[in-house]
C-alpha cells in the first residue's frame, strides 16, 4: 500500500513511483526534501529506504523485484541487471545469488550498496528489455557469473547453461568473451575451448522445435518403466498425459528403448538427431507435433516414468 503524508503530496509525485520504488530525483521533482524522506522512511515511517537516495513507498520487506528496480534507480540510466537475475529473467532454471549483479558504463564510479556488485565496463551489452528492466544477453550474464567462479566443474556448468536452454551457441560464448575484458577470463576459456557442447546444444535446439508447436511442456530426462517397474529406457521428453516419449540427443545405446517392448505398452516414440534438429528445424517441429497427435488419439500406455535428479523442467 502506497502511504504518503498528505493528498497533495500524493498528487505530486504517485506518478513518479515506478513499481513501488522513488529515487531521490523523483522526490525532488515533487517538492520533497532529504529531511522529508528520512522522517518518511525513518522508524515508524511508512517508507523503507533500500539504497542511498532509493525508497520503497511501503515498509514492508522488499521482493527480489523491487529489488532490481531500486538497484537500477540507484545506479542510474545505462545500467544492466547481469548475472543469476539475468539468467532468470530469460527463462534459465537457476538459482539465485544474494547479491544484485549489475554493469554499469566504465566512466562512472559506483558507490558501495550492500548487496549489490557493481561491475563496471567499457563494452556494454545491448540491453534486453523483459518486464520493465534492462539485462544483458544470456550469454553475457552465463560469463559475468563464470568469471568470478573459481570451481572448474562449476564454470562448465554456468558456461552450460545458454547452450542447454538454446539462448546462445558456443560461437556466441566465444565471441562474447573475446570481445570483453580477459581478466580471468583463462579458466573459462579452457573449459569452454574443451566443451562437448553436442548433446547440451541438442537440448536448445530441441526447445526451439518445441517452442514452434502448440504441445504442453514435457518432462525432461525421465526413465520409462513398465507397471512391475521395469526399465524400458530413457526419454529427453516424456508427455505422461498421452504417453509419449521423445529422444534426440544421443543415437541408441545400451539405454535405449526396446522397439518391441515400446511396441507393447503402445508408446508413442519420436526419435530425430541432434544434426536434423539443427538442419531441419520447421520439419522436425512438424514432425513432433503429429506424434503427440497420435499419441493422443491412441489408449495411454500402461508405463510410468521415473524423474531423475536435474529434470530440466
Amino acid at each position: 500500500m502506497t502511504t504518503t503524508t498528505g493528498d497533495t503530496e500524493a498528487l505530486e509525485f504517485s506518478d513518479l513511483v515506478s513499481h513501488g520504488v522513488l529515487h531521490r530525483r523523483h522526490l525532488r521533482v515533487a517538492g520533497i526534501s532529504d529531511r522529508r524522506a528520512a522522517q518518511l522512511s525513518g522508524p515508524g515511517g511508512p517508507w523503507r529506504q533500500v539504497y542511498s537516495g532509493v525508497y520503497l513507498v511501503h515498509d514492508k520487506p522488499p521482493s527480489r523485484d523491487e529489488l532490481l528496480h531500486a538497484a537500477v534507480a540507484r545506479f542510474g540510466p545505462g545500467s544492466l541487471i547481469t548475472g543469476t537475475d539475468a539468467l532468470c529473467a530469460h527463462g534459465i532454471s537457476h538459482p539465485r545469488t544474494p547479491e544484485i549483479h549489475l554493469l554499469v558504463p566504465h566512466n562512472r564510479r559506483p558507490s558501495y550498496e550492500p548487496n549489490v556488485i557493481a561491475s563496471r565496463t567499457a563494452r556494454m551489452p545491448e540491453p534486453v528489455l523483459i518486464n520493465g528492466l534492462p539485462y544483458a544477453n544470456a550469454a553475457r550474464a552465463a560469463l559475468d557469473l563464470a568469471r568470478r567462479e573459481q570451481n572448474p566443474d562449476e564454470i562448465a556448468r554456468l558456461v552450460s547453461l545458454p547452450l542447454y536452454w538454446g539462448l546462445a551457441g558456443r560461437e556466441d560464448l566465444t565471441a562474447e568473451l573475446d570481445s570483453g575484458n580477459q581478466r580471468g577470463t583463462s579458466a573459462v576459456r579452457t573449459i569452454l575451448r574443451n566443451l562437448d557442447d553436442k548433446e547440451t546444444f541438442a537440448h536448445g535446439h530441441a526447445l526451439r522445435a518445441l517452442q514452434r508447436t502448440p504441445l504442453p511442456t514435457p518432462q525432461w530426462n525421465v526413465a520409462i518403466c513398465d507397471l512391475r517397474g521395469r526399465r524400458l529406457g530413457t526419454a529427453d521428453a516424456w508427455w505422461d498425459e498421452v504417453g509419449m516419449a521423445w529422444r534426440y540427443r544421443t543415437a541408441a545405446g545400451s539405454d535405449d528403448f526396446s522397439h518391441l517392448a515400446l511396441a507393447a505398452t503402445g508408446t508413442v516414440l519420436f526419435r530425430c538427431t541432434p544434426q536434423q534438429l539443427q538442419d531441419s528445424l520447421e520439419a522436425m517441429s512438424a514432425e513432433l507435433l503429429s506424434a503427440y497427435r497420435q499419441a493422443t488419439r491412441t489408449p495411454r500406455p500402461k508405463v510410468r516414468a521415473v524423474y531423475k535428479t536435474g529434470n530440466a523442467a
